[in-house]
């Protein structure tokens, strides 16, 4: 025995399968990854809020802005509140790529600056055309979400880091809530399309805050190769000296009853379907909600609409953190209730024709909001482990700017044939079916296990 002992131990240190374990894994996985405290995540969230200022708080004024611009019925706004989001599904994917080869807080400091750059040129532009290539280049140019999560990414791992992408999502939240009443405030003293050059100014600020940041930094190949093959020689060397166990001890198997957990690449692509879904199905009911509201409740004011428009956005405010709490252990979970909760919210918002059936509409919406957006931050925290933050967060943002956009085409469509109640009832079906899609089992073989059973 003392002499077999060493022989398979040197053997098994010089097998060379052990040094082919996938790059993604190996190369981000195998050195411990340098901690952000508390106040740098509030930090990266606060630079967030106030850059997304202008980005969500004056494209509901296109409307006002467009007609000094040359396009006097505003006819170009639908298409251009989307073009932003176009070349951000576009450009993220690269960015995040760039950002794990070149540094995560240098990517992160071109977002902000790439959009005061935007916001510069659509404020002083002086014709359509202008404005649209500013627009192009807020898309192009911006991505300061992907940048921020693949920053927060290459620092924290498992609840820490979904509960950064929580408070990330408070961010746009809050700034969703609060952006357009603080431009309809500004409105009398300054036009919103002059406002654009004024809130340029918040991202330069943010760049400046994050140049005081750490750069958050991913271990070398180098190292975590030499890293990896000492962990890979240790385990072999354990698995040498343990004893062979008894095969009378060995319960009985059949490939029916083993349920292998999904593979890294199959959870990364459910991932990315869970995304577009509950991004079209939420965001699908924002264009013309406040048709809506005026149809169901006649003579409701701007700033009443305005609330109801509020209300899941601050739903998720109030609840966000409790629910992470309460779910991160179940993600898969806390997503199929979110689903259930919008598709009966959208349902509710068809029939809802007073002020509490309306009031309670919108908070079952903001609560599958809040089920989705928190568990769904949960399940990109897992996917990130043994990945490149940037590159994941980058496709990540592909998918959900793509499901904005389809939203927004699916909504025009259905409402210029069926009117404003059709958006709703198609985000419900879409919501719906994710449902369903989420209670099927994980792998194949749970799938063939309850086969088995039902043919029994």
């Amino acid at each position: 025995m003392s002499a077999t002992a060493p022989a398979a131990a040197g053997q098994a240190t010089q097998r060379p399968p052990v040094l082919s374990a996938p790059a993604d894994q190996s190369t981000y996985s195998a050195l411990p990854r340098p901690a952000l405290g508390r106040r740098q995540v509030h930090a990266v969230a606060g630079t967030y809020f106030v850059a997304s200022f202008a980005a969500l708080g004056l494209p509901p004024y296109l409307t006002e802005i467009l007609p000094g611009l040359g396009d006097p019925t505003a006819r170009w706004a639908g298409v251009l509140y989307v073009v932003p989001t176009v070349f951000a599904a576009i450009g993220a994917p690269l960015w995040g790529r760039l950002a794990d080869r070149f540094g995560r807080k240098r990517l992160l400091l071109r977002a902000q600056l790439g959009l005061a750059v935007s916001f510069l040129i659509a404020g002083w532009a002086d014709s359509l055309t202008t404005f649209t290539v500013a627009l192009v280049l807020q898309g192009i140019l911006g991505g300061t979400f992907a940048a921020s999560n693949g920053y927060l990414g290459a620092a924290l791992e498992g609840p820490e880091l979904s509960k950064a992408l929580t408070l990330m999502q408070g961010a746009a939240r809050a700034a969703l809530v609060f952006a357009p009443v603080v431009v309809g405030s500004l409105s009398p003293w300054m036009s919103p399309h002059r406002q654009y050059a004024l809130l340029a100014a918040l991202p330069l600020t943010a760049a400046v805050l994050i140049a005081a940041l750490p750069e958050s930094r991913a271990a070398r190949p180098e190292a975590d190769k030499a890293s990896g093959t000492e962990q890979a020689a240790t385990s072999a060397v354990e698995l040498a000296k343990t004893p062979a166990p008894s095969k009378t001890l060995e319960p009985a198997t059949t490939p029916e009853d083993q349920s292998e957990p999904p593979s890294p690449a199959s959870r990364l692509r459910a991932l990315y379907a869970l995304e577009f879904a509950f991004v079209f199905s939420t965001v699908i009911s924002f264009p013309y909600l406040i048709w809506l509201i005026e149809d169901r409740i006649p003579g409701a004011s701007p700033a009443f609409s305005g609330v109801f428009f509020a209300l899941p956005h601050l739903c998720y405010l109030l609840t966000a953190m409790p629910v992470h709490s309460a779910l991160h252990r179940r993600p898969r979970l806390g997503i199929a209730l979110g689903f259930a909760a919008i598709a009966l919210g959208l349902a509710g918002h068809a029939m809802a024709d007073s002020l509490v059936t309306l009031t309670a509409v919108r908070l079952l919406l903001g609560a599958g909001l809040t089920l989705g957006l928190v568990c769904l931050s949960v399940l990109a925290a897992e996917c990130c482990e043994g990945r490149a933050p940037g590159g994941l967060f980058g496709s990540l943002e592909f998918f959900s700017k793509a499901g904005a956009v389809v939203a927004g085409v699916a909504a025009a469509v259905g409402t210029s044939q069926y009117g404003p109640v059709a958006p709703v009832l198609t985000g419900g079906v879409v919501a719906l079916a994710a449902v369903c899609a989420l209670a099927l089992p994980r792998t194949r073989s749970s799938l063939r296990s309850v086969r088995t059973r039902w043919s029994r």
